[in-house]
């Protein structure tokens, strides 16, 4: 039987007055921490404490930022939660300070590498995946329904071919297609169906009928030349074939010849796929998203930050990582700005932060609707205590590039550093625009857990806490949770994570999302009307 761990709190700032509470299962009221400190009320894990006597009015602060202000007065030693707190209006995006921080320059990180799948156009794949595109839902059932039957019969042929995926949505038709905002799930979709992972190859099923036509969803000139086998007439360099298999021509007659074109043209791409191995490339091959959701107030203590001291390693070894999710970094805009590498970086950062406000204006809402039940339970009371929990998960190295939703980094010509990627916070839509924005390998962090999963990139999940590191074991890749206890520093995570993604990104470990194959499904996020 394990020893019961002495009462323990953690704060972010010398100048906080709360702290979070550390103990598995919270504290009774009366525990008397080391300080002296007495709890008024029992406090559950993760939960703010009162350090000292804050008045009706006064500021709450953690992060050595104004979380809330009390709606009461509150006694050293009393359970701080959302009740309590009034929220804090929105910083204006107006007078905020640009590109001021100017850090001391990091030497750069040499010498490691991964085993990769390396692409015509100077991008690398950490898997290698037939993707099969579809310009409208209505063909989900039938691609589905082939994919299964390609992975059981084709699939086996081709040993080097890790996996077949469809790509399936909820676009494509019934929507209005010539909409300014319906640039978004379309250039997402495109930008998706030319991820690293899937080595160039793009193969689409088309209905017929449907407003997103295929040559609308890829334009000439979209898709890349990979050898003459993919010329629509050999010898004609300039002249990439779109493959399209359309269940509508005349030449299906029946269900299974639907099929049977699919498993065709499938297996061109396979072919081609085989061929490829995997070769030593440099760290800087990396494009990682970062990303939290069933946070709690943990992940900006432990998760996040050694996220941060990993994206600063992968920036000094010429990597490119992207953090996103609008909402939950709208309230540290101001840390954002002044750590713009330009001006122009910082104008592109506020022009997305007010294009979001405006976006959740004409749905008649605003930021503070992200925090979710969850997130409450888990002791985050408001947006603006989520927001800067979040942020650190960007490290600290300046920004040098933003991505509007659905933007590729690569056809911006952002190569490495850190970016910025504008996303909602919803897990699924994030996941999704940051694979469009062309990232080959995942991380999630998780306080209060979950089992989301990509298909089409390796995700590795790291639990904020050690409970549900211990609950989860077959689900979360590392446990950060060890930071809290003290048993680990924030750099001993960091440089794990660091050396565990070059080892799923060369395919020497599987994450356990992928050992269990969860995948959640893609969702375009699409502002425009639907009609």
């Amino acid at each position: 039987m394990s020893t019961p761990r002495a009462p323990l709190y953690i704060t972010m700032d010398d100048r906080d007055n709360v702290a979070i509470v550390v103990n598995d299962g919270g504290l009774p009221a009366g525990t008397v921490f080391p300080s002296g400190l007495t709890l008024v009320d029992k406090v559950p894990q993760a939960h703010k404490v009162a350090l000292v006597d804050i008045p009706t009015g006064g500021e709450v602060r953690r992060y050595n930022v104004v979380i809330g202000y009390a709606l009461k007065d509150l006694k050293a030693g009393t359970w701080v939660h959302e009740r309590l707190l009034r929220m804090p209006a929105a910083r204006e995006l107006v007078g905020l300070p640009i590109a001021t921080v100017k850090p001391a320059p990091q030497p750069p990180l040499e010498g490691y590498t991964f085993e990769g799948f390396r692409n015509l156009d100077g991008s690398v794949g950490t898997r290698n995946i037939l993707a099969i595109t579809q310009t409208v839902q209505c063909v989900a059932g039938v691609t589905d329904f082939a994919v299964t039957r390609i992975k059981a019969e084709l699939l086996p042929k081709y040993p080097n071919v890790d996996d077949v995926v469809a790509l399936e949505h909820t676009y494509g038709c019934g929507v209005a297609i010539d909409a300014p905002d319906a640039i978004i799930p379309i250039r997402t979709l495109r930008n998706i169906s030319l991820n690293p992972n899937f080595g160039g190859e793009v193969m689409l099923v088309s209905l017929g009928c449907e407003k997103l036509q295929p040559e609308r969803l890829m334009p000439p000139g979209t898709i890349p030349l990979i050898d003459e086998r993919n010329v629509a007439d050999v010898g004609d360099s300039a002249s990439p074939k779109l493959d399209v298999v359309c269940l509508q021509d005349d030449a299906h007659v029946g269900f299974m010849s639907m099929v049977e074109s699919i498993m065709r043209q499938a297996e061109e791409h396979l072919e081609r796929l085989n061929d490829r191995r995997r070769e030593t490339v440099p760290a800087s091959a990396l494009v990682v998203g970062v990303q939290c959701g069933g946070s709690d107030a943990f992940s900006g203590v432990t998760a996040n930050p050694a996220v941060g001291f990993c994206t600063d390693l992968l920036v000094r070894a010429g990597a490119t990582v992207m953090f996103s999710e609008v909402t939950e970094v709208r309230d540290g805009i101001d840390q954002l700005t002044s750590r713009a590498s330009t001006p122009e970086v910082a104008e592109a950062m506020i022009r997305e932060m007010a294009w979001y406000d405006a976006y959740l204006d004409k749905g008649r809402v605003d930021r503070s609707a992200n925090t979710t039940p969850g997130n409450k339970q888990g002791g985050l009371s408001n947006i603006v205590e989520k927001a800067m929990g979040s942020i650190v998960k960007s490290g600290s190295s300046p920004i040098s590039g933003v991505l509007a939703p659905g933007e590729s980094a690569r056809q911006k010509g952002i190569t490495s550093g850190l970016i910025y990627a504008a996303t909602p916070a919803s897990d699924f839509i994030c996941g999704t625009l940051q694979l469009a924005a062309g990232m080959n390998l995942h991380v999630f962090t998780t306080g209060r857990g979950t089992p989301y999963g990509l298909a089409e990139v390796p995700v590795i999940k790291v639990a904020t806490r050690e409970d549900l590191a211990r609950r989860w074991h077959d689900l979360m890749d590392i446990n950060a949770g060890t930071i809290a206890t003290g048993e680990k520093t924030i750099a001993d995570v960091g440089w794990e994570m660091f050396q565990l993604m070059l080892d799923v990104a060369s395919g020497r470990k599987k994450t356990w999302a992928e050992h269990w194959k969860l995948h959640n499904a893609l969702v375009l996020f699409n502002p425009a009307p639907v009609t």
